[in-house]
């Protein structure tokens, strides 16, 4: 028998009280002061240095107003104030909108965005920037750039036949949505339609075999899509679309066996979140169904921690975007056991959230703050125990 010297053991005893027990932690602040213009969408991510980078859109409003671009802020690790805001991406004449990002496993950076060529998010194109120098002051210094082309399977059958399958279920509806129904039909039998306007909102997810997922969306049908790559990004192609007549904006988690869930928005009759699995690595989709957690039509994002809990963040309410809460779950999406709020307030609008978790363990959320006065994002730092702990009153 292995025989450790007792301050050893003491030592391993008191880390492991430590990490079991450790203090609740949270953080906030405004990354701008607040700002006229429309300030929205975020992304984030942790550089290798530990700063974080922030992105979202800015300008006179959103796909009708062609001023808009994409903006980028940095927090300096251990530091408690952002830089000023730097311009990202502007194809000028044109509306830049949605971001996301995510740092690869060779620790490049990547930028997604929709450039909306006709001001209708149905013509929404994506771009993608990278850089491998994005650590220093200002904006990353970019070394490419790439539009992510994307020929879905024509799915006109599919989409039609689960929509009279839904229908079925719900006969009331038919008289609410006739015109719809026809819409839809045309809409669908467009090719460009179903090529064009898919969009990002969510973060990717680098998978534990490699691949990569770009969550998309579009409005076109309020339908989601995964753009994938198996060469680092090289190509991308499409997934099978995920059909559930009002689920967009997908946030994609992969399970310990290899499932992918995807939450998405809802943007349908529903009021909760809409909730599919993929079991072949985001290439084909099961039937998108409901989560038992509210929606009112507003984004969302998660993440995986490193010990293997996820969180969810989300406007927990069926109308209004007032409330801004977190869950933890501890069992892979299955029961969502704690819930706690980043906002709750009777006025303003705090949503459009992206999350990560830091190499030291901590929680960054930011999302879009809208309040009387203006606009900003808001980040904020909290740990585990911050959300297991709820509400205090």
């Amino acid at each position: 028998m292995i025989r450790f010297p007792a301050g050893i053991v003491a030592a391993c005893c008191m880390a492991w009280a430590a990490a079991a027990f450790a203090a609740p932690e949270y953080s906030e602040e405004l990354i701008f002061p607040l700002h006229p213009q429309h300030n929205h969408a975020p992304g984030v991510v942790e550089c290798p240095n530990g700063d974080l980078l922030v992105s979202w859109y800015r300008g006179s409003g959103e796909r009708r107003s062609d001023d808009v671009a994409v903006f980028g802020s940095r927090l300096r690790k251990g530091e408690s104030t952002w830089s000023e805001a730097f311009l990202m991406a502007d194809n000028p004449e044109f509306p830049d909108c949605n971001t996301c990002m995510m740092i690869d496993e060779d620790d490049k950076l990547w930028l997604f965005w929709p450039i909306i060529l006709d001001n209708h998010w149905e013509s929404a194109l994506t771009n993608y920037r990278t850089s491998t120098d994005y650590q220093g002051d200002g904006a990353p210094e970019w070394d490419w750039q790439g539009v992510i082309w994307l020929k879905p399977f024509d799915f006109k059958d599919r989409a039609l036949g689960l929509f009279e399958d839904a229908l079925a279920k719900r006969p009331e509806l038919k008289t609410r949505i006739t015109d719809y129904r026809e819409g839809l039909e045309s809409r669908l039998g467009n090719k460009l339609g179903q090529r064009m306007g898919w969009q990002p909102r969510c973060k990717p997810t680098i998978l534990s075999t490699g691949r990569y997922v770009l969550p998309l969306y579009t409005d076109t049908y309020s339908f989601s899509l995964m753009a994938l790559s198996d060469d680092k990004g090289k190509h991308w192609y499409a997934s099978e679309p995920l059909i559930g007549f009002g689920n967009i904006q997908p946030a994609v988690l992969e399970r310990k066996d290899g499932t992918l869930v995807a939450y998405m928005r809802e943007n349908g009759i529903m009021d909760k979140i809409r909730v599919a699995e993929s079991k072949d690595g985001g290439k084909t989709w099961g039937p998108v169904g409901v989560a038992d957690l509210p929606n009112p039509g507003s984004g969302l994002d998660a993440v995986r921690l490193e010990n293997g809990n996820w969180v969810l963040i989300y406007n927990d309410t069926t109308r209004g975007r007032n409330s801004l809460a977190v869950s933890l779950s501890e069992d892979e999406g299955k029961t969502w056991k704690y819930t706690r709020h980043v906002e709750k307030h009777d006025k303003g609008s705090y949503h459009y959230p992206a999350i990560i978790q830091g190499k030291d363990g901590t929680i960054h959320a930011v999302y879009s703050y809208f309040v009387e006065g203006g606009k900003s994002m808001k980040h904020a730092a909290f740990n585990e125990d911050w959300i297991k702990a709820g509400d205090q009153g």
